[in-house]
């Protein structure tokens, strides 16, 4: 059969006369054997099977079939309702409503028709909002006009009173990042910024006041991640980022392809400076800021967490080294400039991988005490902590971790948090007596099986509640906790729902795979609809297996947003399977996670193809002559690394914006897990693709866009010209001036997806045999 796939194609072997010589060569003097493998499909076949995939990839890709609807809400300070957007019956854009929990009373807090700004013919479609303390002003992030949505992050800023319904735009320039902590304490004025700069507002009379004139846009930023009110309204405390060591990478701006442009943005690379960041607290009149003086060298430490320790004299500071394997609590007076230091913790390999889970804290008992989460003792626990750090009280025991803290129930004595602590590849509530006595309670009914997510009341009393599992898309619903109980339903996506029913024949195959050393790895497998298990299937396996996210999960993004996708692969003849390895993030104690510290790449290299083994022994059907694999970014990686050191294992890799250079990709993520080059010169070159590149006999598949802003472009273009030098076969696709996500331009998404297809068509035989 005549092969037609279509990519760039870097290198290809010669035909003819001169290819049967080659082939002849390749015979004699290579040790690897291309495993037997079903004859080919025929044109015909492969025509119809990318027929039916394109009409699946564009009901995912243009159509968004299955996308579903996720309830966004935001509750009231008091607890007695929450606000939503909500687009009326027959209406196009949304209004902003609220409801109370118990009763459901519906009240239009801003009709469509209100959204209307003066001397103006177009609606204001809200794309944020946050209501003021005292409850009588909205701030909204909203665009004008349907017609062009543009970049959903933008819009301008507009004021609502919500007695007279008056709008006001907030200014020419001005911007709020933190929308939640814009409004003052009396709900008078607002924090906000203009350029690299920040200003408060007077919402009365719409005088502002530079709190910062020295911000310049790429270099020192001012509220740069945090900027926060004092608890009394006179102060504010901000970061100050300054990134003018940083060097600075050019990149294409798109346009006039004749007579390219480019601008400077920095990058801080594995090894490069990074920013240096300070606390300063400045008076709300503006004036001299107050700065932290911290005893640590400029450019050497990161900072997390930033906030008012409970009053208004003293700033909570969470430091981290740059190595991210020391962290301290400081407790800051802004006015004597005393520091104290109220916890710390050092690790071999880390503190702080997963920030949104570990960082931070809440303070409890009218501030003499904290919840903090650490994973000093093996697991990840809560604690409480007196203000000092002379008394810490683990709260949470035994070997199981929380994957994500919830809120404190001071009134009733609670501490709520998400675990599992029997499948790593679920999620449910838990709660525990914050005075550490007795054992934890498991929130969440027993008869739901899967991933839940809770967006808390003030109070705790009440849950929007969302729960999916890897086949049935999320419904949500509100509960009135702690029993759990389901008032009412709030979504339910029932059209995603019967749309994705019939292309789900039989449940996706949760298994465990026992490699030896007492690892036992989680993992999950699509058959085909037409799946025979006395017949044997070639394998597609999805593969990230770093530390910064898990695939294999029990919801419906489970697939790190490929489910349906990869559904519509298996239907094509392919076992789709993928596998969580040691160093992701899984719920599986500490030394789980840190097993890859050192080095990426080796170890989830040689885990990945020994559960690939271990599945095949256990499963009959799966065709270890037929194998490939694909991944994005660091799933992209291990693909490259996959093929290049276990060319017996794996025939096919797609690899989509990966990183083959881990020294030249970006410093706070890769120095996290593998320290800089100098420290650890052994770790790099053993997990580098690019090192291992002579290993390549399958084949590979290269993916990347232009306009790379995280993986980026030179760091690949390296392994291209590696590949070329050792005169291996490949196939190279540059989609130009999209970024890592791939997203940009009509048709990309199906067309990528298309080409991940048809190359594994054409490579790996589809079908049993």
């Amino acid at each position: 059969m005549k092969r037609r796939f279509s990519s760039v194609c870097v290198y290809r072997r010669p035909t003819g006369p001169v290819a049967c010589f080659w082939l002849a060569l390749m015979i004699v003097s290579s040790p690897f054997r291309v495993p037997s493998a079903p004859a080919a499909i025929s044109e015909d076949d492969e025509a119809g099977l990318l027929a039916r995939a394109e009409l699946r990839v564009r009901a995912i890709y243009d159509k968004r079939d299955f996308s579903v609807e996720r309830f966004r809400a935001t509750w009231l300070p008091d607890s007695s309702a929450y606000m939503t957007l909500e687009t009326p019956a027959g209406a196009s854009e949304p209004e902003l409503v609220q409801y109370a929990p118990a009763s459901g009373k519906r009240t239009v807090l801003i009709s469509s028709e209100r959204l209307v700004p003066p001397e103006s013919t177009q609606r204001l479609v809200i794309a944020e909002f946050v209501r003021s303390p005292a409850g009588n002003r909205l701030l909204l992030r909203a665009r004008r006009g349907a017609a062009d949505k543009g970049d959903g992050r933008k819009g301008e800023y507009w004021i609502c009173d919500l007695q007279s319904g008056a709008l006001r735009n907030l200014g020419p320039g001005f911007h709020v990042p933190f929308l939640q902590e814009a409004f003052s304490p009396d709900s008078q004025r607002l924090l906000c910024r203009r350029g690299a700069n920040l200003f408060v507002c007077d919402i009365a009379s719409g005088r502002t006041v530079a709190l910062t004139q020295d911000g310049a846009p790429g270099t020192i930023e001012n509220g740069h991640g945090a900027a926060r009110w004092s608890p009394d309204g006179r102060h504010v405390a901000y970061i100050q980022s300054d990134s003018s060591a940083i060097p600075k990478r050019a990149v294409i701006v798109p346009g006039d392809p004749t007579y390219r442009t480019f601008e400077d943005r920095r990058y801080s690379r594995v090894g490069a400076p990074i920013a240096t960041l300070r606390v300063g607290v400045v008076s709300a009149e503006g004036g001299a800021t107050r700065w932290v003086e911290l005893a640590d060298k400029p450019g050497t430490f990161y900072l997390n967490h930033v906030n008012w320790a409970g009053n208004s004299e003293e700033l909570l500071v969470e430091k981290l080294n740059r190595y991210r394997n020391a962290r301290e609590y400081l407790l800051v007076n802004h006015r004597t400039g005393a520091i104290a230091k109220a916890y710390a913790e050092t690790d071999p390999a880390w503190v702080d991988a997963i920030p949104e889970v570990n960082a931070g804290m809440e303070w409890i008992r009218g501030g003499k005490a904290f919840v903090l989460i650490s994973e000093k003792a093996g697991w990840r626990h809560a604690y409480v902590v007196s203000r000092d750090g002379s008394i810490m009280t683990p709260l949470t025991k035994g070997e199981s971790d929380i994957i994500a803290r919830g809120p404190v129930d001071e009134k009733t004595g609670w501490f709520y948090y998400i675990a599992s602590p029997e499948n790593a590849t679920q999620r449910y509530l838990y709660r525990v007596r914050l005075d550490g006595t007795g054992a934890a309670e498991r929130v969440t009914p027993p008869d739901q099986p899967g991933t839940h997510s809770y967006e808390f009341s003030p109070d705790a009393r009440w849950a929007i509640h969302t729960y999916s599992t890897f086949d049935r898309p999320p419904v949500t619903d509100l509960v009135q906790l702690p029993e759990h109980r389901s008032v009412r339903v709030l979504e339910d996506n029932a059209t995603v729902a019967a749309r994705a029913k019939p292309l789900i024949p039989r449940p996706t195959e949760f298994l465990q795979l026992a490699i030896g050393g007492g690892v036992v790895m989680d993992a999950w497998m699509i058959k085909p609809r037409d799946f025979d298990p006395a017949k044997k299937y070639p394998v597609f396996v999805f593969v990230y297996g770093e530390p910064a996210g898990q695939t294999v999960l029990d919801d419906w993004n489970g697939g790190q947003g490929h489910t349906m996708f990869h559904r519509a692969v298996a239907d094509l003849g392919y076992l789709v399977v993928s596998i969580d390895n040691r160093g992701t993030p899984a719920p599986k104690r500490a030394a789980w996670r840190r097993a890859v510290f050192g080095s990426l790449g080796p170890l989830s290299t040689e885990e990945q193809a020994a559960g690939l083994k271990e599945l095949a022994r256990i499963r009959p059907y799966v065709d270890l002559s037929r194998v490939g694999i694909w991944g994005w970014s660091g799933g992209g990686s291990n693909t490259l690394n996959a093929l290049f050191r276990k060319p017996d294992i794996y025939h096919v890799g797609i690899a989509v914006v990966p990183k083959p250079q881990p020294h030249l990709y970006n410093s706070w993520f890769q120095e996290t897990y593998m320290h800089t080059q100098e420290d650890n010169p052994e770790g790099y070159r053993k997990s580098a693709p690019i090192n291992f590149a002579e290993g390549l006999r399958g084949h590979l598949l290269i993916v990347v866009g232009t306009g790379e802003t995280n993986t980026h472009l030179e760091i690949t273009e390296g392994l291209v010209d590696r590949l070329i030098a050792l005169g291996k076969r490949f196939d190279y696709m540059a989609y130009p001036h999209r970024d890592h996500g791939l997203h940009e331009g009509k048709g990309t998404e199906v067309h990528l997806r298309m080409l991940i297809i048809r190359y594994l068509i054409e490579h790996l035989n589809p079908g049993p045999r």
